[in-house]
């Protein structure tokens, strides 16, 4: 295989106020919109043989504008359920937890159908999604396969392929309408681009 491409959704509201968003469906703003159309120079030089999308509207609007074609609907790639903390900050949280974290504590239960997971469990999720990606590359050879979906889910993923803990993410930030890749060298796992991005200057040469 070539490289696996990490793409986080471009801005939503909640995105843009720090709210927890997992499975609330939001647009992406009209910035989130020309931030996906800037990926486009940015994978313009990838030849990318398989793309997997979130069900979730953010990204899958993200990979239509970003020029990414016939994408998968992976379920596994939605983003952490937060639970109770859906749609809360950081900041409400720890008015009541002073001393929470998520990527050691998780979250509080949630609604019936929105339980909240861990961090194990996130990690569970992201190593099937590390293992669909390994049987396609056995079939597609050498091509990049882009996964398109949420930033900590995302950073849970690129943990485990560096064969680090879930809570390990915490060290690596993806920002909204960013691209990362994950390769090898020397054969083993390494993170070969984190956050690239076109600077906002530069988004109406990005859609001539």
């Amino acid at each position: 295989m070539g490289e696996l491409i990490l793409i986080r959704h471009g801005e939503t509201e909640w995105s843009r106020s720090g709210q927890h968003t997992s499975h609330t469906d939001l647009p992406l703003t009209d910035l989130g919109e020309r931030q996906a159309r800037a990926l486009v120079p940015l994978l313009a030089d990838r030849h990318i043989g398989l793309t997997l999308v979130s069900p979730l509207i953010r990204a899958r609007r993200t990979a239509e504008l970003a020029g990414l074609r016939t994408p998968r609907v992976t379920p596994d790639l939605h983003e952490w359920d937060y639970g109770a903390y859906e749609g809360v900050t950081t900041v409400e949280i720890h008015r009541t937890r002073p001393d929470w974290n998520l990527w050691t504590d998780g979250v509080a239960p949630g609604p019936e159908g929105h339980p909240g997971e861990t961090p194990a469990e996130v990690g569970a999720r992201a190593d099937r999604i590390l293992a669909e990606v390994r049987a396609a590359a056995s079939r597609l050879g050498d091509t990049d396969i882009a996964l398109v979906a949420h930033s900590h889910f995302l950073r849970v993923l690129t943990a485990r392929y560096l064969h680090l803990t879930p809570a390990s993410g915490a060290l690596f930030q993806l920002a909204t309408g960013a691209v990362s890749r994950l390769g090898t060298e020397h054969g083993l796992p390494v993170v070969t681009a984190l956050n690239l991005a076109l600077p906002e200057s530069l988004y109406v040469a990005a859609r001539a």
